[in-house]
This record gives C-alpha cells, sequence and structure tokens, in this order.
C-alpha cells in the first residue's frame, strides 16, 4: 500500500520515478527486458508482414518503410515543425492496417491509396484529398489499401490558431477535409506529380507555406509554447510547475497555454512524450543509447505496462512484436526532430535507426 501510494504522489506530480535507479521486474537491465519481451521477433529482423513494401522514402534498419522528412528553411521554422513526404509501392489490393499517435497537428496530402481512420467524429475514408490532423491523446486506428503516397507538414504548438480558424482543443483526434495552409495552389496531381521525388514534394510544399506567411504575416507562437515543447523533448518526467518557475509564470498560466496550444493538460502532454518515446524505441527508431533512460522514466513495471496501453491500448511487448509501417513513420519524425532539438544530431544528419 505505501508504494502505491507512492506511485500515486508522483504521477499526480506529473514526474513518475525515472531518477529512482529501476530496473524492470526481476531486477533486469532493460536490454535484458526488451530481449525477453521480444522473444518471436529478433532485433534487427524484418516482419513478414512487410512484405509486399518497397519503400521509397527511406527504410529502417528493421526494414520499415520511413519518410523523407526534415526541418523547413529558417524563415518558416517559427510556425512549421516538420516536412514530411513519404511514399511506398505496393499491390493495389495490399491493405496496411495500422494506426498514427501524432504529438502535432499537421496538414497533409494523400494521394494514391484509399484510407480510412477511425478519428473522433467516427470512421472516415479519404483518397487524393488535403486534411487537417489534429493531435492525438491515443492512438487513432488508421488503414491504407494500396500504395501511399503521403506528403505533410507540421505545425509547431501554438500556431495552428496564428495560421487558420481552427484551434488545437477542438482538433484533439479530429481530422478535417480541406486545405486551410494553401498547400495546393490549383491542381494537387500536377503539383505534386506521383513521378516525383518526396525531396521535390517537400521544396514545393515549402513554396506554398513560404506564401502563406508572406499573406498573414502572423506572429510567432507564444515562447512559453516552445520552451514547454522543449522540456517535453529533454525530460518529459518534469514537473510542470518547474517549467512555469522557469518561465517566470504561474502553473495556472502554464496550463492555460498549454491548454490552448497543444490541445491538452501539461501532464498529459508530457505522459504522452514518455509513450512515444517508448513507442519509437520498441519500433527500432529511436537512439539505442537513450533505450535504460526511457524505461527509467516510469515507477515501476506495471506502471510503464499501464501508461503505454493507456495510450497504445497495447502492451509493449505486444506492440513491439506487430508491424506498425505508417505508425513507424509518424515516430521517426517525431524522432528525428527531437534528437535535432535537443542538438544530439545534426539536421541531415544520418539518423541511428536509418538503414544504409
Amino acid at each position: 500500500m505505501a508504494e502505491q501510494k507512492k506511485w500515486k504522489e508522483q504521477e499526480e506530480r506529473g514526474a513518475g520515478q525515472g531518477r529512482s535507479g529501476w530496473v524492470p521486474e526481476g531486477g533486469e537491465t532493460g536490454h535484458a527486458w526488451r530481449g525477453r519481451m521480444n522473444k518471436k521477433t529478433a532485433r534487427g529482423s524484418k516482419h513478414e508482414s512487410l512484405d509486399g513494401l518497397d519503400p521509397r522514402s527511406g527504410t529502417s534498419t528493421r526494414g520499415s518503410p520511413l519518410s523523407a522528412n526534415r526541418e523547413p528553411a529558417n524563415d518558416l521554422r517559427p510556425w512549421f515543425a516538420r516536412l514530411v513526404a513519404a511514399r511506398i509501392e505496393t499491390d493495389d489490393d495490399h491493405k496496411i492496417v495500422c494506426g498514427m499517435c501524432n504529438d502535432l497537428a499537421y496538414q497533409r496530402i494523400v494521394q494514391r491509396g484509399r484510407w480510412t481512420a477511425l478519428s473522433k467524429d467516427g470512421d472516415g475514408v479519404y483518397k487524393d484529398e488535403a486534411l487537417l490532423f489534429g493531435p492525438h491523446s491515443r492512438y487513432m486506428p488508421l488503414t491504407c489499401t494500396g500504395p501511399v503516397v503521403a506528403i505533410g507538414v507540421g505545425l509547431r504548438p501554438g500556431a495552428l490558431a496564428r495560421l487558420t480558424a481552427h484551434s488545437m482543443p477542438d482538433m484533439v483526434d479530429r481530422i478535417v477535409r480541406g486545405d486551410p495552409l494553401g498547400l495546393v495552389e490549383t491542381n494537387m496531381a500536377e503539383e505534386y506529380p506521383a513521378s516525383g521525388t518526396p525531396q521535390d514534394w517537400n521544396v514545393r510544399m515549402e513554396e506554398r507555406l513560404r506564401a502563406l506567411i508572406k499573406r498573414l504575416d502572423p506572429e510567432p507562437p507564444d515562447p512559453v509554447s516552445t520552451a514547454f515543447e522543449h522540456a517535453a523533448f529533454m525530460d518529459p518526467n518534469i514537473a510542470p510547475g518547474d517549467v512555469a518557475e522557469e518561465q517566470g509564470i504561474s502553473l495556472r498560466q502554464l496550463e492555460r497555454i498549454v491548454k490552448r496550444d497543444f490541445g491538452m493538460s501539461p501532464k498529459k502532454v508530457l505522459r504522452r512524450a514518455r509513450a512515444l518515446d517508448l513507442a519509437a524505441q520498441l519500433c527500432g527508431v529511436a537512439d539505442e543509447n537513450e533505450e535504460q533512460e526511457l524505461l527509467l522514466r516510469y515507477f515501476d513495471q506495471s506502471h510503464l505496462i499501464r501508461e503505454f496501453q493507456a495510450f497504445f491500448a497495447n502492451t509493449p511487448a505486444a506492440f513491439r512484436s506487430t508491424p506498425h509501417p505508417l505508425m513507424t513513420i509518424t515516430l521517426e519524425t517525431r524522432q528525428a526532430r527531437r534528437l535535432e532539438e535537443l542538438k544530439r544530431i545534426a539536421p541531415g544528419e544520418k539518423r541511428p535507426w536509418e538503414a544504409q
């Protein structure tokens, strides 16, 4: 009972127990525990169900498709976090059953393939159109039948309301049809041709975003939100009150700003950051040197499992034993951005999980 009370107190503070020296049940190290979780899928091996997919925008060491993703040009960075373009060739009747969980709002162009998603508004079917995705409070089921072409841009926290008529709290777990950022000028197929490369699509998208910023001349996002995002990347076990103190504001002010710009409470944002980092590790698109640190963010093994299930409706072991090609793309995009913003890798540098 004393341990449960201690866990509850730490959970309520949003601090986890990342500095306690905890190792998973039985005294295992992170490496040993991961090996036990992964009896069926050898590390670095390729899942059989990834057969039939021909990635054209990058591949991980495990054989999972990746995207061509990078930070925008300097003049766009105050509002936009990432440019992403993914292309996967496959048979027209090949169905990828997967999902996504993003920490940012994204506008995407989906071409080729027939997409389905279960959002807050129910089941949706999408094909050859522009879509605005809100951030996620949990895993959103997603499928694509046929070849994948997905092009998109992630907006920094606070940028959505500066650039569109949408608010982050209203967009959480939702998909809205439309092109509020003006990524398509007149003709989607001509401006983002299937014969082009993902790198070409990112350049074209950058041009359209620059036109938007020139037309709107918006204010940049609140620096408090930028600082909170950095804190979530650096140490998602940090107490929100500590961030508020660093920014010279009250906790109530921080909670109001984060709710406005992230769409959810500071504690939920930090919990999600921990879960996304762990999911990236399980999918093989994280820095292996951080593996032990990611596990030590949780009080104990049962805490880790409960928290992971809250966001992914699955245990870590089950999640790792099942391929998630579309989810891996979104996790890898976030990890690349995270490591660059923490200056652990340079923009354009080869990432630890990329295949040769």
